[in-house]
């Protein structure tokens, strides 16, 4: 193997790694999206639920239904 077919195999080598770089960056932007959404629709949910515990709380326990 001459020297010009190394450096054919090292550059189609770099280009390969370049775009397996340019798919994994896309991919973990992707993925930082998702969880920032799913981080923020889980704190709404938090916010939810703590909510309604402050407001059965203060509605004192239930009464019994009708048929006790």
């Amino acid at each position: 193997m001459d020297a010009t077919e190394r450096m054919d195999r090292l550059e189609i080598r770099l280009t390969e790694q370049e775009a397996t770089v340019e798919d994994l960056n896309r991919i973990v932007t992707e993925q930082w999206t998702q969880i920032d959404r799913l981080t923020r629709l889980v704190a709404a949910l938090r916010e939810q639920v703590e909510e309604a515990t402050a407001r059965a709380a203060q509605r004192g326990p239930e009464p019994p239904p009708p048929h006790y």
